[in-house]
């Protein structure tokens, strides 16, 4: 027993196979902790990335830092690595540390992870995930498929009709329901896609010029590219002043985002502003409900993008 009440109180010093086989027990037992004997969770909400990105982390921790200044919590921050479920390093430090809740930003456990977490009695978010959510776990969003459809719209309605786009890893469900938007536009619109202007990028400033440098090297040009972040979107600058192609007079850009830097852009990026700081908000605010027993309204949330029209969308050239 002397085991099973470290492992119950947080305590660092028992091996990490020793803490999972104690805790796949309680989970099979459906053990919950009782009484007041059990150390308080430490006040600390744990947000992990599976790497910080600049800018759109730190519109991340604004929304979490936001509640948690409210709440009198700290923010610890994670960075876990190219992986969209963290490894099992990250899991035993929580288990160890037992938080007030966790944040997983465009990531998700695997099932024994969220067994080893619940059976703690840790709560956790995942703040816009990687992939489909399992069922009962909360999750914030935002309306990736409206996004992905408005910055075509707006590209078709000015007058384009060889719309590129550069996605985001396909791996993603945002990427993929960004990339379903825009189809679904130009179906609507009965503009034919052609295959040579779909490209897959990382959400980086390197994919977006690479892909950039490429379709505006076709014999064929694109009048307009929809990139899938506004960080891509700056990379297709790059490809057009390397190359002489001026935005927007020979090519409008639409990115998606709505980074503080998009604004700041030469010229300022036309964007589908994406509610980064409130659905990290909404996430916390979540995290803490079920951190006091409580149920939140709904499991799954997805926030409202919108378009934001600045300089670097007009009509297309005449050719």
């Amino acid at each position: 027993m002397p085991t099973v009440s470290r492992v119950l109180n947080g305590r660092s010093d028992v091996a990490a196979a020793t803490r999972t086989r104690v805790e796949s027990l309680l989970d099979r037992h459906d053990y919950r902790r009782r009484g007041g004997s059990v150390k308080p969770p430490a006040p600390v909400i744990d947000v992990v990335f599976h790497e910080l990105d600049g800018a759109w982390a730190v519109e991340v921790m604004k929304g979490v830092a936001r509640v948690a200044r409210e709440e009198g919590l700290m923010v610890n921050l994670t960075e876990s690595g190219p992986r969209t479920v963290p490894g099992q390093g990250w899991v035993d430090a929580v288990l160890a540390q037992r938080p007030t809740g966790v944040i997983l930003v465009v990531f998700d456990l695997s099932a024994r992870q969220h067994a080893q977490l619940t059976a703690r009695g840790i709560p956790f978010v995942v703040l816009d995930p990687a992939g489909e959510t399992a069922e009962g776990v909360p999750a914030v969003g935002s309306a990736n498929w409206n996004g992905g459809m408005a910055a075509a719209r707006h590209l078709l309605e000015l007058g384009h009709r060889r719309i590129a786009v550069v996605g985001g890893p396909p791996s993603l469900v945002c990427s993929r329901a960004r990339l379903d938007g825009y189809r679904s536009a130009m179906d609507l619109a009965g503009i034919p896609i052609d295959p040579a202007l779909v490209r897959s990028g990382d959400f980086h400033v390197e994919g977006g010029y690479e892909c950039g440098m490429e379709l505006l090297r076709l014999e064929d040009p694109p009048t307009a590219v929809f990139a899938g972040s506004d960080l891509q979107a700056l990379g297709l600058y790059a490809a057009a002043r390397e190359l002489g192609v001026r935005i927007p007079e020979d090519l409008s850009v639409v990115g998606y985002d709505d980074l503080p830097v998009a604004r700041w852009a030469g010229p300022p990026l036309t964007t589908i502003h994406q509610p980064l700081a409130e659905m990290a908000e909404m996430a916390a605010r979540m995290v803490i409900t079920l951190s006091r027993g409580a149920d939140p309204v709904t499991l799954r949330l997805d926030l409202a993008t919108s378009l934001v029209v600045r300089l670097s969308t007009a009509p297309p050239p005449r050719r």
